[in-house]
């Protein structure tokens, strides 16, 4: 698929958190066990409540994987300026299992958007080795790409996002800055 076709790259995800990567080993995301989040699909805060099953995929389990999940859109996509609000992160995941086996370095929270529509994203990292990955002082203004460099990740191996809204909204576009 030619780069300008990526739901990442019309998303602006690869833009706005992320470079240009190649996608590699597979994430899938299931919330309330049966809706799975689908890149540029939508989900409610009501869908999302619960921290979701993540299935790492991966050759074997001696490989380890980051995940990171943010919220460049928050508070709200007019005035991101808490961009990236970062509502998971967990560390040292065995390739072909998920979270639960890694180690939980920021909790789950779950997003509830108050205004706009928000894009909840997913990256995925493969690690050089276990590694010890200090909690943030804080989820807003997190930073993707220099937590990677700091970590020494280098570029995502998988990435997916859906979007989401407040409950009561129906519609709308998801204005993005330029």
């Amino acid at each position: 698929m030619p780069r300008s076709m990526d739901p990442l790259v019309l998303g602006r995800v690869i833009g706005d958190i992320l470079d240009p990567f190649t996608s590699s080993v597979t994430l899938r995301i299931v919330y309330n066990n049966n809706t799975e989040a689908i890149t540029c699909g939508e989900l409610r805060p009501s869908q999302i409540v619960n921290q979701p099953r993540v299935e790492v995929g991966g050759h074997d389990f001696r490989t380890f994987y980051t995940l990171i999940m943010v919220d460049p859109d928050a508070p709200s996509p007019g005035d991101p300026n808490q961009r990236e609000y970062l509502h998971w992160l967990v560390s040292n995941i065995p390739g072909t299992t998920g979270p639960s086996f890694g180690e939980e370095i920021v909790c789950y929270e779950s997003p509830r958007p108050t205004a706009g529509i928000h894009r909840i994203v997913f990256v995925l990292f493969r690690q050089l080795g276990r590694q010890t990955v200090h909690a943030p002082g804080w989820r807003q203004n997190f930073n993707t790409r220099d937590f990677a460099a700091i970590y020494n990740l280098g570029l995502p191996v998988a990435a997916k996002y859906f979007n989401c809204q407040r409950e009561n909204d129906s519609g709308g576009s998801r204005r993005t800055r330029q």
